[in-house]
């Protein structure tokens, strides 16, 4: 695991992404936003497990960089979709495909039961981090 880690974070930054200076919690929630599209705050928070007011902290964050916006839900003017925005999506995007497009190369080989024992067995795998006594 930690020899996946150290490549995947070896992955080339487009120039652009770099100098946002960009931190772990923003590549979940961007890689969401990239992988799922747009979603509320809410969702985002579910999604990330995270408090609302988190993600709001980060989108908000993010907004004033220019890298995502928000914009009312067409269906329901209450609410307010938040997505990328158009001029950063491409960098986004490059950067973050490297590792999805492994992702799809490693599972591709896979039975539909395979891959779903590969995902439950990382899910237990973060549950006993978080168990009490777990270093």
């Amino acid at each position: 695991m930690p020899r996946m880690v150290g490549r995947a974070k070896r992955l080339p930054v487009p120039e652009r992404v770099r100098s946002l200076e960009l931190s772990p919690r923003h590549l979940s929630l961007l890689a969401l936003l990239l992988f799922d599209g747009p979603a509320t705050v809410n969702d985002l928070a579910v999604r990330l497990e995270v408090a609302p007011t988190t993600v709001s902290l980060m989108v908000a964050e993010l907004s004033r960089k220019g890298v995502l916006e928000r914009r009312e839900d067409e269906a329901d003017r209450r609410r307010r979709i938040v997505s990328i925005t158009d001029e950063e999506r491409g960098d986004i995007e490059a950067w973050l495909a490297g590792s999805a497009a492994a992702w799809r190369k490693a599972l591709a080989p896979l039975t539909n039961e395979q891959r779903r024992r590969f995902v439950d067995t990382l899910l237990a795998y973060e549950r006993a981090l978080e168990e009490p006594g777990s270093p």
